[in-house]
């Protein structure tokens, strides 16, 4: 069921948490006074800004041992920078 909200789609979703898990989060759901649905919300966000996170870091990683793309790097490296017209 998706539930839209101006610029946003909420959808509803059902997944499986371990119990020990869940008291915590209804411990700081408590303490914080806010909706389970926000806290999942962030923990999902901020789950993904690390993974993609750890993507650009592979990526990068990868590229510093790729020797073509290291010989590129310095070949364009090598521009002094100046305008020029075409």
């Amino acid at each position: 069921m998706a539930i839209s909200c101006s610029e946003h789609s909420i959808e509803k979703v059902t997944f499986n948490l371990d119990k020990r898990l869940k008291e915590k989060v209804v411990a700081l759901k408590n303490e914080m006074g806010v909706s389970f649905s926000s806290i999942y919300n962030e923990a999902i966000a901020d789950y993904l800004r690390r993974k993609e996170l750890e993507r650009w870091e592979l990526a990068a990683s990868q590229a510093a041992e790729d020797q073509e793309y290291r010989s590129f790097g310095e070949t364009v490296g090598e521009d002094d920078g100046g305008l020029y017209e075409y």
